[in-house]
This record gives C-alpha cells, structure tokens and sequence, in this order.
C-alpha cells in the first residue's frame, strides 16, 4: 500500500514536471516567434525603404516633368487669355457697360 501511494506521488511529481516543462516550451517557442515576426518585419521595412530610396530620384524626375508640363501648359492659357482679352478687351467691357445700363 505504501509502495502503491509512493508510486501515485511519484507519478503525480513527474507529471507535474512534464506540465512546468511544456509550459516553459511553449513560452521559449512564443518568445521566438515574437523574435523571428520582429525580424522579418525589420527586414521588410529596410527593403522597402531601400526600394523608396532607389525609386525616389525618378518619381522625383516624373513629378518634376509632370509640373513643367502643367506649368507650360497654364502659361500657354494664360497667354491666350491675356491676347484675346487685349484683342476683344474693349468690346467686353462696352457690352457689359451696355447690358448693366440697359442699352
């Protein structure tokens, strides 16, 4: 009988042990992950900022181009407007003169 209990507390002991080790596994195998995802993610973040670095001298030429073309092109408008106001300038000015005044 008391062979029996010691065997029973033995066993409770070892089982015991088993639990606390697999506890502890499982906290070193989340502890990795943590490490290995922190990792991972840091490699990401420096490739991508190293493709931001490559890319960015001919985003920075495309938006360069893009604003001179604009540029251009809203000069161009501007010209036109200012031409055609100088050419029919005074004839606005005499219809709306006309139209206010009822003529």
């Amino acid at each position: 009988m008391q062979n029996m209990i010691k065997q029973i507390v033995e066993m409770d002991q070892k089982a015991q042990q088993i639990t606390e080790n697999a506890q502890q596994e499982k906290l070193n195998s989340e502890k990795k992950l943590a490490a290995m995802r922190d990792k991972i993610r840091e490699e990401y973040l420096q490739r991508a900022r190293r493709r931001i670095a490559l890319n960015e001298p001919q985003e920075r030429a495309a938006a360069e181009a893009k604003w001179q073309e604009t540029h251009s092109r809203l000069q161009e408008i501007s010209k036109r407007l200012e031409e055609t106001y100088a050419e029919k300038g005074e004839d606005w000015v005499n219809t709306l003169t006309n139209r206010v005044l009822g003529k």
